[in-house]
């Protein structure tokens, strides 16, 4: 009881401080706490959350690629439990990162080939529909509320936002034509705990930097950008205000505070890629992908924002990461045409990473997510 009226005065307070701000204006100090916008939430919402209905028990769920498919692994035997073909289109489907909504039950897997996003419910994985977008469905993610689903496009250089609710269309947004004339593409793509404000890298620019867009998920107009490191990726927590941005072409993680993009800390790490982090978790872990598998994995305090350890992984090319909704099983795709191998470690205290084993799945595994 304490802890949830703590959560309701803590609403209180923000929405005082924050509340007559204009949306370009949101300001987020630098200071970090538990929960941070879990105040946000309802109880029902942040347990359902952290527990997903299962606790760590539930599906991984891998975007195989080269295959065609999806694999449905069983976090609890390490078992790949179904393996779905996407549907048919005009072209081969090319499944390439996954998105799980559990309010609607439902998991969402980008289809790169044709040009759309298809739709599963996540307990018989049947068949739901399939949502159209852009040229070159690439990353995706939707908020904790399920308010808006966004896939970036590299193709036609757009972003496509859905509603995962009614699995309608909601807007069409260009990536801003200085970025595009330099060469850049939208990447990556995060959006905050409650759905206020949407990431977005661009890469393949020209020059020393990539960029890191912020939207309004209202207008869908662009708030504010940063300058951010090559090849960027994109990561955050419930715990405090910051994004986490590994950048494997130089060699570093960039932590900014998610509201107004002022940089806080930059830790060299070398070949940063992937990015995975439990949504009430203190750790983010990202994957060394140019690095043979030698110091593969590396993980973050997200309190202290400093390495606290790294890990070899058994094969090459570490490159996506999902975690079990209490952060204690940690699973990495190492991608390739001929690659089939998800690897599993288990997280323990302090951040020790231990190798768990690994699972054959389809043909380079990309994408994957945690799943009811």
């Amino acid at each position: 009881m304490r802890h949830f009226q703590f959560l309701i005065l803590a609403a209180l307070l923000f929405l005082v401080f924050s509340g007559c701000e204009q949306e370009k204006g949101i300001a987020g100090g630098d200071s970090s706490g538990s929960e941070y916008e879990a105040e946000y939430l309802s109880q029902d919402e942040v347990e359902l959350l952290r527990k997903d209905g299962h606790g760590s028990f539930g599906s991984i769920v891998t975007a195989d690629r080269a295959s065609g498919t999806i694999s449905v692994i069983d976090t609890d035997s390490d078992v790949v439990e179904a393996t779905i073909d996407l549907p048919d289109g005009p072209n081969p489907a090319e499944p390439m990162y996954v998105v799980w909504t559990p309010f609607s039950g439902r998991v969402f897997v980008g289809d790169r080939a044709n040009n759309r996003v298809v739709v599963f419910n996540d307990r018989d994985y049947s068949l739901e529909g399939t949502v159209p977008t852009g040229s070159g469905v690439f990353h995706m993610w939707a908020d904790a509320r399920e308010s808006q689903l966004w896939v970036n496009n590299d193709i036609d250089n757009t972003i496509t936002v859905i509603d995962p609710r009614s699995l309608t269309v909601l807007a069409t947004i260009a990536i801003p034509a200085d970025l595009v004339a330099m060469g850049g593409k939208p990447h990556d793509v995060i959006l905050d705990p409650i759905g206020r404000r949407a990431y977005v890298t661009v890469l393949g620019l020209s020059g020393a930097n990539d960029y890191l867009l912020q939207y309004s998920t209202r207008n869908f107009r662009e708030l504010r950008r940063a300058p951010v490191g090559k090849d960027p990726h994109l990561s955050l927590t419930f715990r405090n205000p910051y994004l986490y941005i590994p950048c494997q072409n130089t060699n570093e993680v960039i932590i900014l505070n998610r509201f107004n993009l002022r940089h806080v800390k930059t830790l060299p790490v070398p070949g940063a890629h992937g990015a995975g982090m439990a949504l009430f978790a203190n750790r983010f872990y990202t994957t060394n992908l140019p690095g043979g598998g030698a110091d593969g994995l590396v993980a973050i305090d997200t309190r202290s924002n400093e390495v606290i350890n790294t890990t070899d992984t058994p094969y090459a090319v570490p490159h996506n990461i999902a975690l079990t909704p209490d952060a204690r099983r940690l699973y990495i795709t190492h991608s390739g045409g001929s690659s089939d191998k998800v690897s599993v470690f288990q997280v323990g205290r302090g951040g020790q990473l231990t190798p768990a084993g690994d699972i054959t799945v389809g043909f380079n595994p990309f994408g994957l997510s945690f799943a009811r």
